[in-house]
Parts: C-alpha cells; structure tokens; sequence
C-alpha cells in the first residue's frame, strides 16, 4: 500500500513533511506533467547538424545552431511529420495553420538567448491517453487530457566542474557543449490531472510509461531517459479535499526515469502537505529532483508565460500541413501499445499478472521480436523475465539495452527444442552473445557446448557414475528406478553439463537390467 512508503526527507527550509497517508486524507493532488521527447531524425530542427548521441562536445554545430549573425534556421519536415502522427496517436486535433515563436530567456546553454517554440499556436490540440494502474480494488483506468503537442529545440549542456553538489554554486568553473542545442524536441502537456487521489504517483508514472511506449512504437524516439532523449517536467499542487481552488503548483524539471517520477510526486504531496499544515504557503517555483534521496529542493521563482515575451519568429514560414497529407499520415500508424497488449494477451493467453510482469519489465516489444523471431511465447517470456532481466539487474542496463537481440534469444530456444543444447549450456551460450563472443551457433562451436546424446560419448561417464555410486546402483537393481536421478546428475557433472540427461538415464537403466 501506498501508506506504507517512508516519509520523505524533510527538505532543507520547508517544515516536516506529513506522512503520506494522511497527505490523501486531507488533500486532493492536481497534477500536470510537461514531458519532452527528443525527436530521431537524422539533423537538427532548424540545421543539417548531426544529432547522434555522444559526440565530442562542440563537434555537431554550425552558424545555425550557434546563432551567429546572418544564419536562418529552416523547418526540418521531418521533425514535423514525427509531430503530427504523435498528435494522432494521442487522439489530437492538428491545425491547419500554426507556427513557431520565440521564447525569450537566458540561458548560456542556449546560444541566441531565445528558444524557437511555439506558444499560442501549438500543432496539435485538445487530446487524450488512457493508462491503467493497479488499486487495492483491482486495475483502475484514468484517462489524461492532452492539452496540446507542440514543437521545440533543445538547449546545449553546462557541466559545473569543481564543487561538491555538480550545480554551478561553489563550482570553480562551467563548460557548455551546444551539441544538442537546436535538437528536434516534442513538448506534450497534459491537462490538469484530477481524482487520482492516493493513486497520483502511480497514475504519473503510468502516463508517462504510456508515453514512451507510444512514442517508441511510432519510432520516432528512441526515448532512453537515462541519455536525456524522454524527460518529464512534475506539477503538483493540493487543495483540501472538498474544495474547489487549486493550490499554488510547484514543478520539478527534468526528472529521468519512472521510478523518479513516481518519487516526485510523492515528494512534493507530502512536502506541500507540510507546510500547508504548519501554516505556510508553498511557493510557485521550480525544483529539482534529488535521486539519491528522493526529494526535491528549491530551483528559482516560476515564471509566467508573459515574462517570457513571446513573439512570432520572423525567420520561420508558418506551417500548414494539408488535410490530405494529415490522413496519409494516419494511415502509417502503426499498432499502438494498448491495442498490442490487448491482441498478445488472447494470442498468448496470458493472465493479468502475466500481462502486468511483462509491462513492468518493459519487455512486451522484446518477448514479441522474439515471438516473431520463431520462439514459442512461453520459453521468450521465461528468457526475458527471467534470466535476462537477471542480467539487466546485475549490469544495471535496461533490459532493451543488453546486447542481445531477440533474434538471438529465439536461436538459443529453438537450440535448447531440438536438443543440441540444455537449458545450463544455453546460459552458457547467453554468457558468450552478451560477451561479444559472435552469434549463438558461434558461441556453440567455438565454445564446444553441444549435447553429447550418442551412447559412445556417455557410456564411459554412465560406467564410471554407476562404479562409483554403488548404493544408488543397487536401490536401481532393486526397483527403485527413481534413484537413477542420482547417476543422472554425476553423469551430468561428469560431462560439464553436455550430457543428453534423457539418454543418460536410458543408458543406466540398460547397463543394471532394469527395463
């Protein structure tokens, strides 16, 4: 249960946070989470420039996204394409008509002391997402208002050097790399989430898993909130349960996974509770997460939308995508996630638990390529949640990020179905793949981890495993055939686990005059 998580850390200047299931009892969270995907194309929104992750820093830039004198951005279309079919996805309306403005702030990360968003005229409109979460009465359903899809570019990065905390207070000094400034991004905005209730960290989370999938399905991101390309901006305001006035919001920036997302709203509930009850007001600023701890702390004082100063760029044509083409564009969705959850549980005839472990591992895409692949869904399921998520954990990747392909994983099944492998020297040959060692059949032969199944290669092993079990061998001889499973496992230790186990057993039978 909710109620049973730690109190969060008190943060430093707010009074003692509530405890949380008292936070439910007497408030009502509205939240509202800014999430920004970070488009795949190959360049830049408004330039030729490299997008590819990892670069060396200031490498990928040019008069363009440096904003030097006399240099125009151009609308990269396929940013614009990646907008539009999101937006349909998410059941929006496009516009005919919109364009982009500037978005004035300083920022050293941002080289022309504006960003090119857009503001009242965003691409798409008025949409929605279903997610469903488990409650102590069963699954619940929320639908999230989509407020509008619209689109952006990425700032730069400053790293602070020196210091304790990594923030530029007490830093000796600060480098910026603009390689991602000028990055296509999509900024999706919800409308205010209401009525969730105690279930308002896990309804957070679940849009926005919801959302990379979506995104991810339509590949148009690669959406890893480890390397940045999926963040999600946290609002969170209370009012007394009953009431009908929203509490002054507070919104931690870029948080970067789920399980921070979860922890951020939590936070917040629990800190605005705080100093509600001691009397306080919360203040509207911005905040960032702390992963180590799981709070908040103070960024600086929000502003408006007014203090920004938007204006429309006078650089950029509006854009204006046809009606005809907004239709072309629908009919290329592809299957979206709710509706492949739906067909893979009849297919497979899953339960809903089974269903939710596959979601929760973030593995349905991957059990399904190995479906594909050739793997029957029960061994794809088992190697996926199973030894690999092990693996995931222990190298502390995410499962979609071992580097293993499903195509792989399908070749260590049907190896392991016609009998050249067991399922011990398959882990073996899973150890070789994720070393680098080449393909299964590679690893196989290189690593000499075949079956041994013909009676010339395990009749020594069968000999030597009855001479020195005698006991076992006589309780055989007498009829307690369960006992060959005795021999069966030193013949197995015997052969390093290569033995075929049901021939072993044949063999042993045969060798004491039991039929």
């Amino acid at each position: 249960m909710v109620g049973a998580v730690p109190k969060s850390p008190a943060t430093s200047g707010d009074p003692a946070p509530m405890a949380y299931d008292d936070v439910v009892r007497a408030y009502e969270p509205v939240l509202g989470l800014e999430t920004h995907v970070e488009l795949g194309t190959a360049s830049k929104m408004f330039c030729s420039c490299s997008t590819v992750f990892g670069g060396e820093p200031n490498t990928q830039v040019c008069p363009v996204c440096l904003a030097l004198p006399g240099a125009l951005p151009v609308v990269n279309g396929t940013a614009v394409e990646s907008a539009i079919r999101l937006g349909l996805a998410l059941n929006c309306s496009v516009a005919s008509w919109c364009r982009f403005a500037r978005k004035n702030y300083f920022y050293p990360d941002m080289p022309k002391n504006y960003q090119i968003s857009q503001y009242d005229e965003p691409l798409c409109t008025d949409g929605h997402l279903d997610v469903t979460v488990e409650s102590a009465d069963g699954p619940r359903e929320f639908r999230i208002g989509i407020e509008r899809v619209h689109m952006e570019e990425d700032t730069g990065k400053t790293a602070h050097v020196g210091g304790a905390t990594g923030r530029i207070h007490g830093a000796d000094y600060s480098i910026v790399d603009y390689n991602r400034a000028g990055i296509p991004l999509l900024e999706i905005v919800t409308k205010p989430i209401e009525g969730a209730g105690e279930l308002a960290p896990e309804v957070a989370r679940a849009y926005v898993r919801e959302l990379r999938d979506l995104a991810r399905a339509l590949g148009i991101s690669d959406v890893r909130m480890e390397e940045g390309s999926l963040r999600c901006d946290v609002n969170v305001s209370l009012m007394p349960v009953g009431g009908d006035e929203w509490g002054t919001r507070s919104e931690t920036k870029n948080v970067n996974s789920l399980r921070s997302v979860d922890r951020a709203v939590r936070h917040e509930m629990e800190r605005q509770a705080g100093v509600l009850e001691a009397g306080q007001r919360v203040v509207q600023e911005t905040r960032h997460f702390q992963e180590d701890s799981g709070s908040t702390v103070s960024g600086r004082s929000k502003e408006e939308a007014q203090d920004y100063r938007y204006f429309p760029d006078p650089d950029l044509v509006p854009v204006a995508p046809s009606a005809e083409w907004v239709e072309e564009l629908r009919a290329t969705l592809p299957e979206l996630p709710a509706a492949k959850r739906v067909r893979i549980q009849s297919e497979w005839q899953l339960s809903d638990e089974e269903l939710r472990d596959l979601v929760n591992a973030d593995a349905i895409d991957l059990v399904a390529a190995t479906v594909d692949a050739g793997a029957p869904p029960a061994e794809a399921r088992k190697w996926w949640l199973n030894e690999l998520s092990r693996r995931a954990t222990e190298t502390e990747v995410p499962l979609s990020g071992l580097p293993i392909t499903s195509a792989q994983v399908a070749r260590v099944v049907a190896l392991v179905e016609e009998g050249t492998l067991t399922n011990k020297l398959a882990r073996q040959v899973v150890d070789g793949v994720l070393n680098g060692e080449g393909e299964p059949d590679d690893v196989v032969e290189a690593r000499g981890l075949k079956v041994l199944s013909d009676d010339s290669a395990l009749g020594a092993a069968v000999d030597t495993a009855i001479a020195d079990n005698p006991d076992a061998a006589e309780k055989i001889r007498g009829g307690k055939v369960a006992a060959a499973g005795a021999l069966v496992g030193a013949v197995m230790k015997a052969t390093g686990g290569q033995a075929d186990a049901g021939r072993a057993r044949e063999l042993i039978l045969e060798r004491l005059g039991v039929s």
